[in-house]
């Protein structure tokens, strides 16, 4: 990931580009999919702010992120591929920076999964999942992917962690 040294992603963070925002969509598919049509946009220093939030030992999914989003914002639903770049961004941040660390390694793809385009890929985040007590499994023979065990049951609760700030004003 020779591209990702080159970026600046503190800069790409601290860029709201106009977020928060709402969108109403009118595809019906889509609507269907999502449960409705007012999409909201979340900055990517919110996804940040929310990833710093996971603490040891616990795992949050970007599902349960774009969720929490969607509901403190009065939202159907948090735009979903804006989730996967600002988390993405957010990992890289924390990655090039010195100190004020994101622990992005404990936010985790649908089902659990670790994600390959964090720092490090799936390796470097496996090793600091599994140095925190989470056991990762192997999935598939050709396309292997791997996933925390039953991360179900160390999901970390957004709607009940405390009434901290989640929004930029």
């Amino acid at each position: 990931m020779a591209k990702e040294d080159k970026k600046d992603f503190n800069a790409m963070l601290r860029d709201s580009k106009d977020m928060p925002k709402f969108q109403t969509i009118t595809d019906q598919k889509s609507i269907e999919k999502y449960g409705g049509s007012n999409m909201y946009f979340a900055p990517p220093m919110d996804y940040d702010r929310v990833m710093k939030r996971i603490p040891y030992g616990k795992v949050i999914t970007v599902g349960k992120i774009r969720e929490y989003f969607a509901e403190r914002s009065g939202a159907d639903f948090t735009e979903p591929v804006t989730a996967g770049i600002f988390v993405s961004i957010a990992a890289w941040a924390s990655h090039q920076r010195p100190d004020d660390k994101t622990p992005y390694w404990r936010t985790l793809k649908a089902d659990g999964e670790l994600n390959g385009k964090y720092p490090g890929g799936v390796e470097a985040q496996k090793a600091k999942l599994e140095a925190e007590g989470h056991t990762i499994i192997q999935k598939g023979r050709k396309n292997i992917r791997y996933y925390v065990k039953d991360y179900e049951k160390v999901l970390f609760d957004l709607n009940h962690a405390g009434s901290q700030r989640w929004s930029t004003d």
